[in-house]
């Protein structure tokens, strides 16, 4: 019978997570469709949060000291990165997000090394500007498809949404914090439920809509709930315990391709030459800036590891 180790187990923990997170841009912009986004991302955390309570009743205990740590990860990690991207949803196309969001490894690559003192790669900076340069063409995408529209802000949207997510797995790497998966994925969903509701209340108070839950909203609210937000983030934050920070960002590799399966059919999105001409050197870019062309953290799974 084959023993799983810690590793096993991480590895196992980032593909489903980002299997699970490719398929939340076009389900978030196809619930979105009616509940405005504060109101979207108040809902989800909420019944997240209460979701895990009851699982860490028994160890909601912290040391004061990691009171601020704790904030600051809920500020980047959730308000930020979650806030933005649900904003750019309603004026982007879907699948942008999930192509923008595949350059955090070159931008974890970057941070771990300033920050975490990683050993950094000699092809970095070619890579990360082949990366870049997708990056900038997916997002500049509407100027070569159909002209200057808004949809620009929201890929920009995407791009430091990325961003703020890449700095919160660096902190989060960084602190070290001795605290379950769970707990820690609570205090962030409580946080951040209280960081989203004077936004909530200000949609409440200026479009009549903000609270009245479809069907469709009801539904994306329960998958971002219970699958993006509990599921994925107890996932990740477990993970994020044994793979080093700029192995993660490889996995982002596995959202784009789940969201273009979904949002083609759900949305009626449109896959077009610039978008795969972006996407192509955003991910050339990443295998130079990693010399993985023949490595993957999958390799991880071959054989046990002591931790």
């Amino acid at each position: 019978m084959l023993k799983l180790s810690k590793m096993h187990f991480a590895v196992l923990a980032l593909i489903v997570t980002n299997i699970v997170w490719g398929a939340s841009s076009p389900i978030f912009k196809w619930a979105m469709e009616d509940i405005p986004p504060y109101s979207f991302a108040f809902l989800r955390f909420l019944l997240a949060a209460l979701i895990l309570l009851p699982f860490t009743l028994h160890k909601l205990k912290v040391r004061r000291e990691d009171i601020i740590k704790l904030c600051i990860l809920a500020f980047f990690g959730f308000f930020i990165h979650i806030a933005l991207l649900l904003v750019g949803l309603t004026i982007s196309s879907s699948i942008n997000s999930p192509i923008i969001a595949s350059s955090a490894p070159v931008f974890l690559l970057l941070g771990s090394f300033f920050f975490l003192k990683e050993k950094i790669k000699k092809k970095m900076l070619i890579g990360t500007l082949v990366s870049l340069l997708g990056v900038m063409i997916i997002i500049l995408r509407p100027l070569f498809d159909h002209g200057l529209d808004g949809t620009i802000i929201g890929n920009f949207l995407f791009l430091v949404s990325t961003i703020s997510f890449v700095v919160y797995t660096i902190l989060l790497k960084d602190y070290k914090l001795p605290y379950s998966s769970v707990t820690l994925t609570f205090y962030m969903f409580a946080l951040s439920t209280i960081i989203f509701l004077p936004f909530s209340l200000w949609e409440l108070q200026t479009q009549s809509n903000a609270l009245i839950l479809s069907s469709q909203s009801l539904l994306g609210i329960l998958f971002a709930a219970i699958f993006t937000s509990v599921l994925g983030y107890v996932l990740y934050n477990y993970a994020i315990r044994f793979v080093k920070a700029n192995e993660t960002g490889i996995f982002l590799y596995i959202d784009p391709v789940i969201a273009v399966l979904i949002a083609v059919p759900l949305l009626g999105e449109h896959v077009t030459t610039s978008f795969i001409i972006g996407s192509i050197l955003v991910f050339a870019g990443i295998f130079i800036a990693e010399k993985r062309i023949h490595y993957h953290p999958l390799h991880h799974l071959k054989k046990p590891h002591s931790l």
